[in-house]
């Protein structure tokens, strides 16, 4: 099940909000919570709830250890076992056919490699239960004592299979607590239908430019002239923004309508003026992890300039690992690693206030849609071919009528989808309601589409979604 089908939209989710409406108690609205969790997680099939449980209940059982100790090492060896377990864990699932596959290719054993099937969802709840131990062992927060909350916690559906990773010590009372509030519960229906539209219109639309021209074999895609490879690319870096982007508006949307805040992932990232400030609003969560829970631990900065490019490197190798085993995300990685480090070691952030805006922020569009190049192809010779058709290399020409007329038939779209990739929108109802404070037309404008383009949005993503049912996220694959 998916936030973007007919099922989920018009029977889960009114049910579940039903639950968490009418029933009396905090305690009652998590037990329903964590069950349509738990249905929701094992709709696809029952088998890997197993692991979640079981990752839920070592976590659970290492942070009552570390809290039950007082002696540092004592502490420090629960955390090293629990976190070591959780990795163990993710580390089979996600990278032994990877490592398998590199090994034999090297030394031609195993003749065998096992298909293991990727548990969905399993690289966000483990970095939430790491974040929730490593909190108990720096003494943040206190140790969840009650199984079931803890489960909850990871499990929650709105967030647990996509993101935005969500840490313990930021939704904990929202637990406890359980208060749905009328307003919160509006601005969370409004929210929670711009990302299904966003997902539903926007990005699907985006996915049919992007695989019509990005494909998947090298001896299709060296015959795609360099126009295609470049709107093939536009489309693409347009929609894993709105995609992840339409999943973490609805994630949060459906944590404001139950009473549970979570945090934001995005802040409009191709505004950015500086690869820096890209990272600062893209995946805000997965970027602040690795800060919290690696970089800053490593050093940071705080151990001279070798060191701490030493630790941007190990950060951005392991932003890579976390998205895939393939090499294309370790090169993907390692890419925005040399960039954070040239803009750190080499120009500096003052150094570049100097060149005009749109000079930078051109630059940054230009260096960010390149990476998801990089980012889309998992065959290392599929995208080999895709970089040297950009630049023509392939004797592929540079545009084709086939291409032409894609882009002619699309253009009015792209351009609608460039548009809710900006801040626009937002800051026209802002004008709106900063002009009509008061009293106006300009204010009952403004309340007006508040009420209205929830409901609109729903529609229209109904009538999207009519007939294509299964339209997965992108990162589910993470």
């Amino acid at each position: 099940m998916v936030f973007s089908s007919m099922l989920f939209v018009f029977l889960f989710l009114p049910a579940n909000m039903l639950s968490q409406v009418f029933l009396p108690t905090p305690k009652a609205k998590n037990i329903a919570m964590l069950v349509f969790s738990l249905i929701f997680y094992s709709w696809a099939g029952p088998r890997y709830l197993l692991l979640l449980l079981a990752m839920v209940f070592i976590c659970w059982m290492g942070a009552l250890f570390i809290q039950m100790n007082k002696t540092r090492g004592k502490r420090k060896l629960w955390l090293i076992v629990t976190v070591g377990l959780c990795l163990l864990i993710l580390g089979i699932f996600k990278y032994l056919g990877f490592i398998l596959r590199n090994f034999q290719s090297l030394f031609g054993v195993p003749e065998v490699i096992p298909t293991i099937v990727l548990p969905i969802g399993i690289s966000f709840y483990t970095f939430q239960l790491i974040s929730y131990v490593a909190d108990v062992y720096r003494g943040e927060v206190k140790a969840q004592k009650r199984y079931w909350l803890l489960l909850l916690y990871a499990s929650l559906f709105h967030q647990c299979i996509a993101g935005p990773i969500v840490r313990y010590k930021d939704v904990n009372k929202d637990l406890l607590r359980r208060r749905t509030e009328p307003g919160e519960v509006s601005q969370g229906i409004s929210r929670f239908a711009i990302g299904l539209a966003k997902k539903a219109v926007l990005a699907n639309g985006c996915a049919v430019v992007a695989d019509q021209l990005l494909l998947t074999t090298a001896e299709e895609m060296a015959a795609v002239p360099a126009m295609g490879v470049l709107l093939g690319a536009v489309a693409f870096t347009m929609q894993i923004y709105l995609d992840f982007s339409a999943y973490s508006d609805m994630a949060i949307g459906m944590g404001l309508m139950c009473g549970l805040h979570y945090r934001e992932n995005f802040n409009y990232p191709y505004m950015s003026g500086s690869i820096t400030e890209f990272w600062r609003r893209w995946h805000i969560s997965l970027s602040s992890f690795f800060r919290d829970y690696v970089y800053i631990p490593l050093g940071g900065s705080r151990r001279g300039a070798r060191r701490q490019l030493v630790n941007i490197f190990i950060v951005w190798f392991l932003t890579g690992m976390w998205h895939g085993a393939s090499w294309n995300f370790i090169l993907w990685g390692l890419y925005f690693g040399v960039f954070l480090a040239v803009e750190r070691f080499v120009f500096g952030l003052e150094t570049q206030q100097f060149l005009p805006q749109i000079v930078r922020h051109g630059g940054v569009l230009l260096l960010v849609m390149f990476s998801w190049i990089i980012f889309k192809f998992t065959d290392m010779s599929v995208l080999g071919t895709a970089i040297k058709g950009l630049f023509g290399l392939n004797h592929n020409g540079f545009s084709s009528a086939s291409v032409s007329l894609l882009f002619k038939n699309n253009l009015y779209f792209l351009i609608l989808a460039a548009v809710a990739c900006t801040p626009l929108g937002k800051t026209v109802r802002g004008w709106l309601r900063k002009v009509g404070r008061g009293g106006g037309p300009m204010y009952w404008l403004a309340n007006a589409w508040d009420v209205i383009h929830p409901v609109a949005l729903l529609v229209l993503a109904a009538m999207a979604l009519v007939g294509d049912s299964y339209n997965p996220f992108l990162y589910f694959q993470f």
